[in-house]
């Protein structure tokens, strides 16, 4: 047999929770479109908010059937005092419909339709189709969450968690245990009674048999339909779940070269990288490593909004980030993930010096590196990790010249994969 739920929980307004679903799918285009612009156009402190979607009315008709021009139909028009039946309506003058009117700079007209989406489903749209890439499920969490799984059945236990089925069958089986000696007895003492009245037996034998029919009968009803003895409860159990853990490196250029503009582009895509890692981990750390000549790690509001600057020393961040992970970040135990937003522009000397320290002490020990130029053209940098790109899939890179690009540039780096066939 086919089972269908049909979910009618309200959500605000008195709106059934289903039907907005269906609503959001149907007006997905508009909401992608609405999420691109809030990366572009918000600041960074507001880009998961709420967030406000118009939809041209055009666009929210509902489909539904008319009649067709031709054939034959009748019509009552309410208040005719002009016509009767088989009189021909003329056309309106002109060949204009009666209802429509014309362009006007007074007239009335109707709104676009505005709805707002809540913060969780403008988070869903945001990271929609997106996976982080060569994930392994590391769960070595030192304090292990609990959670509550089946472990068969209980003779005890608490009335929301009886199990009807299992008690109504033990309650079956025990009627049938007590109850089938009885019936047994109860049909011999039938067959006695009719082999008496068969024979004009001793009317005072009759009626002694008949007396012991009437006890059995009332032992037999007496047996309860159920009892406390029949109930089994769902048995649940707590069970130690090691959780996921990762942890985020956002290495950032801050020196001379990179000006307002670059850093802003660079901050932007650290907010978007850590909130969907949020959304995939129960445990996220960050790690800020702001870098010129020197890298430091900084706390988040040291990291946007500090204005320090100064010359260009990139391997500085990345001998960093490999310290920090040596001492606190153990391969085995965590995910490791890096992003590292620069213009390219590196000292000379200094840029084969970052491609040996990413190939040999980095890219071995993390599950995703994300390199993102903000500066069209082809740095040193930029042509070093090149090099190391073509022979290490971990290795993403990619160029972003405007606010436009976040976005896309993000879902291209974080876009599912299509499982091997």
């Amino acid at each position: 047999m086919l089972h269908q739920i049909i979910d009618r929980r309200l959500a605000g307004k008195n709106k059934s929770i289903a039907n907005r679903e269906r609503f959001l799918r149907r007006v997905k285009s508009y909401i992608r479109r609405a999420v691109s612009d809030a990366v572009r156009d918000r600041s960074i402190k507001d880009i998961q908010s709420t967030q406000s979607i118009t939809i041209p009315k055009k666009d929210i008709s509902e489909p539904s059937f008319r009649h067709g021009p031709g054939g034959k139909r009748e019509y009552v028009h309410p208040g005719n005092a002009d016509y009767i039946r088989g009189d021909k309506i003329p056309r309106p003058p002109g060949g204009a419909g009666g209802g429509g009117k014309s362009a006007s700079n007074e007239g009335e007209g109707q709104d676009d339709f505005v709805f707002e989406l809540s913060r969780e489903e403008f988070m869903q749209y945001f990271f929609d189709d997106l996976e982080l890439p060569r994930l392994v499920k590391t769960q070595l969490l030192a304090v292990p969450t609990w959670k509550n799984v089946r472990a068969g059945w209980a003779a005890e236990g608490t009335p929301n968690n009886i199990d009807v089925v299992r008690s109504l069958r033990s309650a079956l089986g025990r009627r049938i245990a007590l109850g089938w000696p009885l019936a047994t007895q109860l049909r011999e003492l039938e067959r006695q009674l009719e082999e008496l009245k068969a024979e004009n037996a001793d009317a005072e034998e009759i009626a002694r048999l008949e007396a012991d029919i009437v006890i059995m009968q009332g032992r037999i009803t007496r047996i309860p339909f159920i009892d406390p003895f029949d109930l089994r409860y769902i048995n649940r159990v707590k069970q130690p779940t090691p959780s996921s853990k990762a942890v985020m490196f956002c290495l950032m250029d801050v020196s001379g070269s990179m000006d307002e503009q670059r850093k802003d582009l660079s901050k932007r895509f650290f907010i978007l990288l850590y909130l969907f890692l949020q959304r995939n981990y129960e445990k996220i750390e960050v790690v800020f490593i702001r870098h010129h000549t020197r890298a430091e790690e900084v706390d988040e509001d040291t990291f946007f909004h500090s204005t320090e600057s100064g010359g260009t020393v990139v391997s500085s961040a990345l001998e960093l980030m490999k310290k920090i992970m040596d001492e606190r970040y153990s391969p085995s135990e965590w995910n490791i993930y890096g992003a590292q937003a620069s213009d390219g522009d590196n000292w000379t000397d200094d840029s084969p010096k970052c491609r040996k320290l990413l190939a040999d002490d980095i890219l071995p020990k993390v599950r995703y590196f994300a390199y993102i130029q903000v500066a069209p053209e082809e740095q040193n940098l930029w042509l070093e990790y090149a090099q190391l790109a073509m022979g290490a899939p971990e290795l993403a890179m990619k160029k972003v010249d405007s606010a436009a690009d976040i976005y896309p540039v993000f879902r291209e780096l974080f876009e599912k994969q299509q499982a091997a066939a």
